[in-house]
């Protein structure tokens, strides 16, 4: 009967156990995410979103991959609704980095004024449609790490331009998401970062390339910040937050295509 080995970190010097014995390795135990669903449950939750919105959007207006850049930049601490009023006739004359560099940082300041922090956001647009002319010869690069060295662009514009503009299953983790992972703990974290983390693994992978605008548009439309909206919920009976206040949900109907420039403010 061979004896049991275990290699000991106060004996340096051995290298390897005695031949004929049994070597005993502790394995790491995997790591757990955090959530309060089973597999089950999450994917039941999508799948009713799926059904509520089989093909949900962004409801910024843009019409290529370089005026969505420059919306979801602008939208940061500003309502989709205030920019794309903003915006529609800045996109009119300048579509492009070079149009928009022919503009100049002062005509893009008077275009954008009624947006918060619109005079340090027009100097990261020109900033940004430079570095696209000079480095990318004019065109949105394809990947996180390119696109968050221009001025104004971090994780969160870089994972919306992927989905949106580049077709990757991303998760862009804004207020609203923020909010929802936290509150019905889908994937509670204390940062985007470790929200984006999570939610990542803890989404179906099949119903990941849309999750981040169902998550969006619940938030901003039902599970509200001031009072989330349970009657008109249909997760109500799954969802796990302290806060709601009914368990029956709604019924599971398909709503009404989405009108891309009438987001809710």
């Amino acid at each position: 009967m061979t004896a049991e080995y275990r290699v000991s970190m106060a004996n340096p010097k051995l290298k390897s156990p005695p031949q004929g014995t049994n070597v005993i390795t502790r394995r790491k135990p995997a790591a757990v995410v955090k959530t309060g669903y089973s597999q089950a449950e999450r994917e039941e939750i999508f799948r009713r979103f799926s059904v509520q919105r089989p093909e949900p959007r962004g409801e910024l207006e843009h019409t290529n991959p370089f005026t969505l850049v420059v919306a979801v930049a602008l939208s940061a601490q500003a309502t989709d609704a205030g920019v794309n009023r903003a915006t529609r006739a800045l996109f009119t004359v300048a579509d492009t980095p070079q149009k928009m560099l022919d503009l100049g940082e002062d005509k893009v300041r008077d275009y954008i004024k009624t947006i918060g922090l619109y005079r340090n956001k027009a100097k990261n647009v020109i900033a940004l449609s430079q570095m696209l002319v000079d480095e990318f010869a004019g065109k949105v690069p394809e990947t996180r790490e390119e696109l968050v060295r221009l001025p104004g662009v971090g994780r969160k514009t870089a994972n919306v331009v992927l989905s949106m503009a580049f077709g990757q299953a991303t998760m862009a983790v804004d207020t609203h998401i923020f909010r929802i992972a936290n509150r019905i703990r889908l994937a509670p974290g204390k940062t985007p970062d470790e929200v984006e983390a999570r939610l990542m693994k803890v989404v179906p992978k099949h119903y990941l390339y849309h999750a981040h605008h169902w998550l969006i548009l619940h938030g901003r439309y039902t599970c509200k910040a001031r009072r989330p909206e349970c009657e008109r919920c249909v997760i109500a009976d799954i969802c796990k937050s302290p806060e709601k206040s009914s368990d029956v949900p709604a019924p599971l109907v398909e709503l009404p295509p989405q009108v891309i420039g009438e987001a809710v403010e």
